[in-house]
């Protein structure tokens, strides 16, 4: 990560949050699921798909977490009631109770899978910074056997542990979102080099289509989407086998001539 980049990422928590929303405001659906049903409706009239989040982590009770677990249940639920077919669900595992107790954070996991299966829809599960990985990487692998096809997760280019995280997810079938990720990580467990970050991305990418997984290609570098582009072409697959994944309002450049 760059010196510019480093000391943004050290102050931000310093911000007022007033102003962390204005610019955070173009990425936002809303502050209400009605709000947020309005857009992806809108995506989904255009032929996008979408996936909503529920901001707030790291909650600090047990009661807490319940309370995020029943607002999720109850966005399943209005995504069915809106007959949005082709809009799912994204989690972090803090919501749930991940740093207060991992067994309470799984048990809120499975009610809130048990809920997306009842609604025929599918659970993201978000990755945080690297002090969570190991947790959600389990946590995700236990219930992807006991709800297979309803659960996914997200790993991180940045980090140097993905190549490993990957190839042993993939002895399995498997459903990712590869990110480059935002969190600033030591040395030691992060690469700060963007070049190198871009082909960690893109050797992870290749990992997992030629291993027959799932990947959500969430970047808007461009470079990356078309190496992606590149691979997913050499490799001949069906647009059931990878999506492409976009911030809300930051411009999409793929067309469908590119794939």
């Amino acid at each position: 990560m760059r010196l510019l980049d480093r000391l943004i990422a050290r102050l931000l928590p310093a911000v007022p949050r007033p102003i962390v929303r204005r610019f955070s405001r173009r990425y936002i659906a809303g502050s209400s699921i009605d709000d947020a049903m309005r857009v992806v409706a809108s995506l989904e009239n255009e032929g996008a798909m979408a996936t909503v989040d529920i901001l707030g982590e790291f909650i600090r009770t047990p009661d807490e977490a319940r309370s995020k677990l029943a607002e999720h249940e109850s966005l399943l639920a209005r995504i069915r009631h809106d007959r949005l077919r082709a809009t799912n669900v994204s989690v972090k595992l803090t919501a749930l109770g991940l740093t207060l107790d991992p067994d309470l954070c799984l048990v809120n996991m499975r009610h809130l899978l048990a809920a997306a299966t009842d609604h025929d829809n599918f659970v993201r599960i978000d990755m945080e910074d690297s002090s969570c990985t190991t947790a959600t990487l389990e946590i995700y692998s236990r219930l992807r056997r006991e709800f297979p096809g309803r659960v996914g997760a997200v790993v991180q280019a940045r980090l140097r542990r993905t190549w490993s995280d990957v190839d042993r997810l993939l002895a399995e079938p498997s459903n990712f979102r590869i990110c480059k990720g935002i969190y600033n990580e030591p040395r030691s467990i992060a690469y700060d080099d963007p070049e190198i970050i871009r082909r960690n991305f893109v050797w992870n990418v290749e990992q997992i289509l030629e291993r027959g997984g799932y990947v959500g290609i969430a970047t808007h570098d461009e470079r990356v989407v078309w190496e992606s582009i590149r691979l997913i072409r050499r490799l001949g697959l069906p647009v059931n086998a990878y999506e492409f994944e976009n911030l809300l309002d930051v411009p999409d450049e793929i067309s469908a001539d590119d794939l």
